[in-house]
């Protein structure tokens, strides 16, 4: 038997219109906050959750309603109906009598699922998240609730599955503003647009359908490093255009080109001599760039770093993001470039040298530097002075300062030049005494005993350390009337013996020896010094090493070549050596 449900069903509509899964058309009879009570017919009652109601705000008792009959009756006696899938029913059979793939349908998104979102478009559609939009969102529970137009891209009949998209919908807008925003922007429009992706080189911003560039070395008069700094994905900007190019459908933007540029009046604003706060925001090796302002850099280098410091590299002085002071001294606006100074903020120290340190005046200084040709001596903070070796001794060949100096040295010296102009001041210690060599022809006679100490040894000769440092140079002929092999069998460094001058020659800084001439008689000496002015006389720029080998008599080399050979090599050698134990006035 059929229970009285059945019957009461059975009696209010044709047996057919009352299978599961078909559509009946009931009344509503009570309104609930979160349901609502429908008569299928023969007083037989179903309930409907309140959501299926799009219109529930405004639904009355008595109204007329479709429902689905998904069972009979359930556990209780009473069918299970639902509104919403009626309505999916009918819907889908009118979709698919007067819809196809293209069609474009309105919708409200319903919920949220797997892959993207549950679209109603009269039955349930799926918009996959990559079709939503022209870029695929991040959050999806933005669009739950929003109606917007779709287009079916996708039917299934026998799976009842529609698949539909916004995006092409957009694209075909976007394509349609692009056309016509071509066909009427010219260079130098101004037009908003929003920042749509952001590149490293670049922000491209949608101008109501048209996507243009706007480079990063558009975006501002300043530095920028990445656009990221300057704007945000989402911002809406006022932009110029710059640039078309309508066969490719590319448009340059410009965001700097709405503001003045301020180099413009650059001139009047920093000129020449000005003094100018500014933030270091980039170091390169030769210099610092400072911001003066937004869109305008200095430059200092670092030769306008100090007056007196050599600086090698911008990190000795400042870092990036020192707020520092400096002195405008150089514009090309044509360039766009500012040269800047931090040492003229500062009186130039060099200005006052020639007044501090006039030529002649005695000075005392440390030795801060060493070099092959001289030693630098510190006057004061940042001034130095250089002695050159040649200035270092009167008598001594000085071959390198750390002969004489040593760094660390307190030395006392003589200002002997100056040039601010290139920064330098020559030093002199030997100008501290007189030059023994002015007056050592009346000290030094020809023919006068003097006592030494022998200082060095060569093959040729010995070396005798007299007073005043001056050294004399005894030839190998002039030591013995015997024949010599060897000088060290004769004599040794550190001999005192005794000489008689032969020779001196102020010009040239040398004076000639000779021991075996200390013994000698006077009538002897005469004959001796006749016979080497006769030399003399005859060729006056015969050097003293070849004045004495002219008196030598006997075979004196170390070894034993033949006797013209031995006396070019002696002679080759003894002038080479004579010359660089005498530094020339160059030198």
């Amino acid at each position: 038997m059929v229970s009285t449900v059945m019957e009461e069903l059975l009696a209010a509509h044709p047996i057919e219109a009352l299978k599961p899964e078909s559509v009946v058309t009931g009344v509503v009879t009570e309104i609930h906050d979160n349901e609502v009570v429908i008569d299928i017919g023969g007083k037989c009652e179903g309930v409907v959750p309140a959501y299926e109601f799009e219109d529930f705000d405004t639904l009355e008792v008595g109204s007329e309603v479709d429902v689905y009959i998904e069972v009979l009756e359930d556990k209780n006696g009473n069918p299970v109906i639902s509104h919403d899938k009626a309505l999916q029913k009918k819907n889908w059979e009118l979709i698919i009598e007067n819809c196809e793939e293209g069609s474009i349908l309105p919708g409200r998104v319903k919920n949220k699922v797997k892959g993207g979102l549950v679209v109603n478009i009269g039955v349930d559609a799926f918009l996959p998240a990559s079709q939503i939009d022209t870029q695929a969102p991040v959050n999806l529970d933005q669009y739950i609730g929003q109606t917007y137009d779709f287009k079916i891209v996708k039917i299934n009949k026998e799976r009842k599955n529609i698949v539909i998209s916004r995006r092409e919908l957009i694209e075909e807008e976007r394509e349609e503003k692009r056309r016509a925003l071509l066909g009427e922007i010219k260079v130098g429009d101004i037009r908003k647009g929003v920042v749509k992706n952001i590149t490293d080189y670049g922000v491209f911003v949608d101008l109501d359908g048209l996507d243009g560039l706007l480079h990063i070395t558009d975006l501002s008069w300043g530095r920028v490093s990445h656009p990221s700094e300057v704007v945000h994905v989402g911002q809406e900007l006022d932009v110029m255009i710059i640039g078309i190019d309508a066969e490719k459908e590319r448009v340059a933007l410009g965001l700097k080109q709405t503001v003045q540029n301020p180099w413009d009046n650059i001139e009047r604003r920093y000129p020449i001599g000005s003094h100018v706060k500014g933030r270091v925001v980039n170091m390169v090796a030769y210099g610092a760039f400072v911001e003066l302002e937004n869109g305008v850099e200095g430059l200092i280098h670092v030769t306008e770093m100090s007056w007196t410091k050599r600086i090698n590299k911008p990190s000795e002085v400042v870092r990036i993001g020192d707020e520092i002071d400096a002195v405008v001294i150089g514009i090309s606006k044509e360039d766009q470039k500012i040269a800047l100074s931090i040492k003229q903020l500062e009186e130039n120290p060099w200005e006052m040298v020639k007044r501090n340190y006039p030529i002649g005046a005695h000075v005392r200084g440390k030795v801060r530097n060493m070099t092959s040709y001289g030693a630098f001596v510190e006057l004061e903070d940042g001034i130095d002075g250089m002695v050159h070796v040649s200035d270092m001794s009167w008598t001594k060949v000085i071959n390198n300062p750390n002969e004489f100096l040593k760094k660390g040295d307190e030395v006392d010296a003589v200002v002997l030049s100056i040039d601010p102009e290139q920064q330098r001041i020559a030093l002199g210690i030997k100008q501290l005494t007189d030059d023994p060599w002015v007056e050592i022809q009346k000290k030094y006679k020809i023919g006068a005993r003097v006592t030494g100490k022998v200082t060095k040894i060569t093959s040729y000769g010995a070396f005798v350390k007299l007073d005043d440092d001056i050294e004399g140079l005894v030839h190998i002929s002039q030591i013995s009337e015997e024949h010599i092999n060897k000088i060290k069998d004769v004599i040794k460094e550190g001999d005192e013996v005794t000489a008689r001058v032969i020779k001196v020659d102020k010009d040239e800084r040398r004076i000639g020896l000779s021991i075996k001439a200390a013994n000698y008689d006077e009538s002897a000496f005469e004959a001796e010094l006749k016979a080497f002015d006769k030399i003399r006389s005859t060729d006056e720029l015969v050097s003293l090493s070849s004045m004495f080998d002219n008196l030598n008599v006997h075979d004196n080399s170390d070894e034993a070549p033949a006797p013209d050979k031995e006396k070019v090599a002696e002679k080759e050698a003894t002038e080479e050596v004579v010359a660089e134990e005498v530094p020339s006035e160059q030198e």
